[in-house]
């Protein structure tokens, strides 16, 4: 049974939103424009809001639905297994994402399914790396590093700060960081080349 949840949770997280969306509506796959990810947002930037806005939401959707799925199991929802069981659940949602199954194993970089998973098992943590988010997002207008920094945060927050004493939580809050550390790969050299695209965040107001 528990491998039937965790199966469940990876085809969850393989469900290339993005990709179906841009193919069905637009014509284009989002994986060869951009960034060449399948993530919200490189949708946002290829597509735009009207299809960003569904694809994020959903993104954030896969993580918090496969976590749900742990309500369906034996465990008690009171104890350290039922929450190692949401993060494996997480897990395989997120992998799901990365390497989506129904889009040949080329998918987003997993930032906002992070958040639907954490959102719902350690929601403080999660308020302050999102916080991390806006802030350097609001200074510096770039995404990528918004997010490999509030990933770096998490775990610091979560251990240093909040006093996690559960080792599985440990693990798993450094397996994000370095997650995102990893699929932030070519961001990382455009930052150091000063090649990384900046977002708009207030629209222009015309006159």
């Amino acid at each position: 049974m528990i491998i039937f949840f965790v199966l469940l949770a990876y085809l969850l997280g393989s469900i290339p939103n993005s990709v179906w969306i841009g193919k069905s509506f637009y014509n284009i796959d989002v994986r060869e424009f951009g960034s060449g990810n399948a993530g919200a947002t490189n949708t946002f930037r290829v597509l735009g809001k009207k299809a960003g806005i569904p694809v994020l939401i959903f993104d954030i959707l896969k993580g918090t639905l496969a976590v749900a799925l742990a309500y369906l199991s034996e465990f008690d929802v009171n104890s350290n297994e039922f929450i190692d069981f949401q993060l494996g659940l997480g897990v395989a949602a997120l992998i799901g994402h990365i390497f989506p199954v129904f889009a040949g194993f080329r998918g987003g970089k997993g930032v906002a399914t992070i958040l639907g998973i954490v959102v719902c098992i350690l929601p403080l943590a999660c308020s302050l790396s999102l916080l991390v988010f806006l802030l350097v997002l609001t200074l510096s207008r770039i995404v990528s590093l918004s997010s490999m920094l509030a990933g770096i945060s998490f775990p610091i927050f979560l251990n240093l700060l909040l006093g996690n004493t559960n080792p599985i939580l440990t693990v798993f809050s450094i397996i994000v960081a370095v997650l995102l550390i990893i699929t932030h790969r070519k961001n990382i050299q455009r930052l150091i080349k000063k090649e990384e695209t900046k977002v708009r965040l207030f629209p222009l107001r015309h006159k």
